[in-house]
């Protein structure tokens, strides 16, 4: 049986010491870990890239489906991996849900691999 792991309030940006500033804890390994597992998958990151370069700053769950050429349950899928980590946020208007990402999450991260890359 596959262990599970901790549940981990990822609402808000990552928040630690870089990870080349020294060993970081438990804690901070984990909430890490945890924001690139969900990128860990071609589809995620191409919806990222897909969001971060939209002209409109969001983009329906359906049109996404239509970039990537999955059905609009397995992109749904793959945002809500992404929402989990607080890297995307999500609304619903009507029967559409549009999707924008968080750069300040995104940013974060980055800062924790490498403090130098987002400068």
């Amino acid at each position: 049986m596959p262990k599970a792991l901790p549940v981990v309030d990822m609402s808000s940006p990552v928040c630690c010491s870089p990870v080349a500033a020294g060993p970081v804890g438990d804690e901070a390994a984990l909430e890490i870990a945890l924001r690139l597992k969900a990128l860990a998958d071609p589809v995620r990151v191409k919806l990222v890239s897909l969001l971060f370069s939209s002209q409109a700053g969001e983009e329906c769950s359906c049109d996404l489906a239509a970039a990537v050429q999955l059905s609009e349950s397995t992109v749904s899928h793959h945002l809500s991996q992404l929402r989990r980590a607080g890297l995307i946020e999500s609304q619903r208007r009507g029967m559409n849900v549009y999707h924008r990402p968080r750069r300040d999450s995104l940013v974060a991260l980055c800062s924790v691999l490498d403090p130098n890359c987002c400068t």
